[in-house]
């Protein structure tokens, strides 16, 4: 039986990584030096629920110096079925016992009939969906007994008959339910140029006071059908230059948060992860007054 850590402090405005198994040795070694930027970890839930083994093992030994944020991806929370309960259960024992310093989902939906679909799948920003997700976003919060965070979605398209814009959409849904927002500064910068708008605009319009976590992420260049330039959240390569100016436009509107650098496919050599990170870490050092 599983005993349950010691309670997580919160997050620190720091640079945090996404957790790899490959880069659990760097990490301990280096957990004990105060140079690195390195200051908290993310893992993804359902890669966690398991009842023990290795993975449970090195998990708590980083626990022990790291904070965690528990990332989940499989609530399928924009969805129209109930939520799973037993995922829920899983869910809320992996937190019991990790005590983690937060917790997030995607507004997005990744289940239909019973299938789970590999994908986070966008919905439409309607009255109905509105009151389905806060829904949804109650009982996540009931059944953990903690708020959660959720977060903005990349987005490839939009729908016709959605009658609210992204930002109050999420505002509302933080507004109703009391849950926290996580704020993808990637997928803000892959949608507006899939869909046209300006990015530094949507971050002005974003209910920054709502923020607890910011992420990073690489993307990918493509065309569409036409020529234009279509962006794909890929999390395979370094953050781009007009992401990181986004986030210090973000830094300066809401000042220090937690950052994230997400690097989940064709992951790098850990050194070039800790790069990422402190150029993360210079983005939130210039926010710091200069001494006289």
């Amino acid at each position: 039986m599983q005993t349950a850590l010691p309670h997580a402090p919160g997050l620190p405005h720091a640079p945090g990584i996404g957790y790899k198994p490959q880069h659990y040795g760097a990490l301990m070694e280096g957990a004990t030096s105060t140079d690195g930027p390195v200051g908290w970890l993310e893992i993804h839930a359902e890669n966690y629920m398991g009842a023990g083994g290795r993975p449970l093992a090195q998990l708590r030994h980083l626990s022990e110096r790291f904070p965690i944020s528990v990332h989940g991806v499989g609530l399928s929370i924009g969805g129209d079925a109930p939520l799973d309960d037993n995922h829920l259960a899983r869910l809320r024992h992996l937190c019991d016992w990790l005590s983690p310093a937060s917790f997030s989902e995607h507004l997005a939906w990744s289940t239909h009939d019973g299938a789970f679909l590999n994908d986070l799948l966008p919905l439409p920003y309607t009255d109905a969906t509105l009151t389905r997700v806060c829904d949804h976003i109650d009982r996540v919060q009931e059944a953990l007994g903690r708020p959660m965070l959720l977060e903005n979605p990349s987005s490839y398209l939009a729908f016709a008959e959605s009658t609210w814009d992204e930002p109050a959409f999420l505002a509302e849904i933080a507004r109703r339910t009391g849950c926290g927002l996580l704020l993808d500064v990637n997928n803000v910068f892959v949608s507006a140029v899939n869909l046209g708008f300006a990015p530094q605009a949507y971050i002005d319009a974003f209910a920054l006071d709502r923020v607890g976590e910011i992420h990073l992420g690489g993307h990918d260049e493509e065309a569409d059908d036409h020529g234009a330039p279509l962006l794909i959240d890929s999390h395979g390569r370094e953050v781009a230059d007009p992401v990181w100016a986004l986030l210090d436009h973000t830094l300066r509107r809401a000042g220090p948060r937690p950052v994230l650098i997400e690097w989940d496919n064709d992951v790098p050599a850990f050194p070039i992860l800790e790069a990422e990170a402190a150029r993360a870490s210079r983005a939130l050092a210039a926010l710091e007054p200069v001494s006289a």
